[in-house]
Order: structure tokens, then sequence, then C-alpha cells
């Protein structure tokens, strides 16, 4: 059996963790959007953190006026992200500066809780917000491009298909799941995919037309696009509110799961009802944040309300 390979934390001091992303271009870089005192006021920072042996290295850190709920590394240039706020903004950075955002768009008029970078054309990113409305981005225009509402509920995520650059899915507290080709100005399917609140939502990165919800009922749900009145599979065993997923970019049957039971999941869905292989408790308070890195297959981080950032290897994944 593999030796198992120490966990790397990083306290992000009096911020409380909401959002942890890998870098899209270094193996080794990570960032972290935060917001002090779990998000209800003050400001929000962002951690750009360096991955090494030792431990994680601060690269650099930005302040906002308000808590940073989301953030999204771009995919054209390895120098920048965007990140989503409190304050209804959308800040994109540029790491070669160290103090201030090098655009700032101010459209939404409530908090945006989450960004997600197009992963095939990669000139556009999406905002969902609590405003109800979606909105496309592009990082060198001054206004988005397109605004979608239909939603009657807090958004609580957006997220491009990694197979077509015009499709993206959101996900609400009005209990619906909406399908979008951004050439069309209505929503192209709706699927009811939970009895409650949809809190997190993913595009299965090998399966073009499979998505995986989880939800305030304490499940996660994977839905096959193209039969949509009932779930292929339902995961069971987190015991509080499902708020983030990601799936694997390493194999199509792998996802995580994070939750307000202050756990991080993994899953391995050809395994059935059995499919829960892995539960991290080393979080002390909500666990928002998790990512895989697409450079290192099995590294997973985490970020959460106890002003931690956790980096791991589970010997588990490394099995599969």
């Amino acid at each position: 059996m593999a030796a198992p390979i120490p966990m790397l934390r990083f306290h992000t001091a009096g911020y409380n963790g909401y959002s942890v992303e890998f870098s899209s271009f270094f193996e080794g870089k990570l960032a972290c959007a935060a917001a002090s005192n779990f998000g209800i006021v003050g400001n929000g920072r962002l951690f750009v953190l360096n991955i090494h042996p030792q431990g994680l290295a601060i690269e650099r850190i930005y302040d906002t006026q308000d808590g940073l709920f989301d953030c999204a590394w771009s995919e054209i240039n390895e120098n920048q992200l965007v990140t989503s706020s409190g304050d209804g903004t959308i800040k994109l950075w540029d790491l070669t500066l160290a103090d201030y955002p090098i655009r700032n768009w101010a459209e939404h008029t409530r908090e945006v809780f989450c960004v997600h970078w197009n992963l095939v054309k990669k000139d556009t990113f999406i905002t969902g917000s609590w405003d109800q409305t979606i909105k496309i981005w592009n990082p060198e225009i001054p206004h988005s491009l397109q605004t979608y509402k239909e939603h009657n509920h807090c958004i609580y995520n957006t997220t491009w298909s990694p197979y077509d650059g015009d499709i993206f899915a959101s996900c609400s507290g009005d209990h619906t799941v909406k399908i979008w080709d951004s050439k069309i100005p209505r929503s192209a399917q709706t699927i009811r995919a939970h009895n409650a609140e949809i809190l997190a939502l993913d595009w299965n990165k090998y399966r073009e037309n499979v998505i995986i919800t989880g939800s305030v009922d304490h499940l996660i749900k994977i839905w096959d696009l193209r039969f949509p009145d009932h779930e292929v599979q339902c995961l069971r065993g987190h015991d509080y509110a499902v708020r983030r997923i990601k799936c694997s970019p390493h194999s199509g049957d792998i996802l995580a799961s994070t939750s307000y039971d202050m756990t991080m999941r993994l899953w391995n869905t050809c395994l059935g009802p059995q499919s829960q292989v892995f539960v991290d408790d080393h979080h002390t308070e909500f666990v928002l944040g998790v990512d895989f890195n697409l450079y290192v297959e099995g590294q997973i981080a985490t970020c959460a309300w106890d002003e931690q950032i956790c980096v791991s290897m589970p010997q588990q994944i490394r099995h599969f």
C-alpha cells in the first residue's frame, strides 16, 4: 500500500473560505475566494498560493470591500482570474500587478455567488446572482454581453458545458436546473431536480449529456439530459445541505462534494449503492470549496469557514 501523503494546510486568518480553484496553467498554484465574518458583513480577500512539499506559500493577496464568494482562472491568460462578490461586483485580477483589479463590473444588483470560465471558447465567463440573473462577459469588454432571467429565486451556480462553448447550465433556489444555449434568449430545458434549493452543479467532463446536482435536501443527483424525467442515480451520505460538487478531470466516474456537515466526500458512481468511497472530516466548519488538480491526479483542495485551505491526496482516489 502506498504511504500516506501529508495534508498541506494554510490558515486564511480572519477570512472564511468560499471557493478554491487550481490554476488551469500551473500544477502548483491555486486561488481561494474568502470573506470576513462568514460573508455576512465585511471585507473579502483573494488568496493566490503556491504549493510546495513543505506547505502552501503566498504569492499574492488582494483585498476587497465586500466578501468574495467565488473565483475562476482565465483560460487564455495564465496570470488572470476573476472573482464574484457580495456587493454584486465582478473583478478581474492580474498577478503581475500588486494591488488593484484591472477591471471591475457592477451590473448585478445583489450577491454574485458563482463565476465560471468558458472551457471551450475560452474568451468568455459566466456569472449567476441572487438578483435572479445570469450574465455572460468578455474580459476585454466593460459591460456584459448577454443577460438571462428565468429563475424566480437566487441563482447559486452556473457552469459551462465542457463540450460546447455555447451551452451552459444554472441551478437555483427555485428547485430547478436550466440548460441554456447562449445563442437563444430562453432556456432550452428545465429540470425540477430537487424538492429543495439547489446549491451545487457541475458537468461531467467525460459524458456530454451528464450533469450532477446537489441540494439542501442533502442529496446528490446524476442526470442524463436526454432523459430528464428522473435522475440516473441518487447519492446519499451527507447529513446537511450539499454546497459544492466537482467532477474529476481524470475520470468520468469520480466526483467530490462538500457540505454544511463539515465534510468533503469522494464518490465513485460506478459502484452503485456503495458509491461513497471517502469522507474527509478534517474541517471544523462548513466546507464550501473543493477542486481537483488538473495536473496532479488525485490531488484535491478544499476550503471552509474554519479559515483553513487543505490540499491532500487521499489514498482512496489514488486507487481508482
